[in-house]
């Protein structure tokens, strides 16, 4: 019962997120972040940008296969956070050691790398005939959140 609430909960926040989040021109994006956005990351193409509240969330590409990317920017410059997607065997052996134990016989697929500030995290799915989960795990292997998918 507790995870339905916890679920619709996280839907609706999700929504609500949505609906206030508007697809905006770069020429809208207060120079200060296109500047910031820009040296962090200077080969980014693709480039879509939204308001969501008060922060500024680029979605992005980089690199000859087009690796995907969003960040998010206060409107003075500041990157917030960075997801980006990355290959299974850059995760980080903790983590690898983690899923194989706790999920062993399972496919590791859709992994991403999460930075916010100076805390690392990594978001990705295990599948295998039976299930499939959704799980948040740091860089020490410490598991944060486990949904069934």
């Amino acid at each position: 019962m507790k995870r339905k609430f916890l679920l619709s909960a996280f839907i609706i926040a999700l929504s609500t997120i949505a609906a206030s989040a508007q697809d905006i021109p770069q020429s809208q994006v207060p120079a200060v972040v296109i500047n910031s956005f820009q040296q962090k990351f200077p080969k980014a193409t693709d480039i879509d940008w939204e308001l969501k509240g008060d922060q500024y969330e680029v979605e992005f590409e980089t690199g000859l296969l087009g690796t995907d990317h969003e960040a998010w920017f206060q409107s003075d410059g500041k990157l917030i956070k960075h997801k980006e997607e990355i290959s299974k065997t850059d995760l980080p052996q903790k983590v690898t050691v983690k899923i194989k134990k706790d999920f062993p016989g399972y496919r590791i697929d859709d992994v991403k790398k999460i930075t916010e500030g100076q805390k690392v995290a990594y978001t990705l799915e295990v599948k295998n005939k039976a299930d499939e989960w959704k799980i948040a795990i740091d860089a020490q292997g410490n598991v944060l959140s486990k949904v069934a998918d």
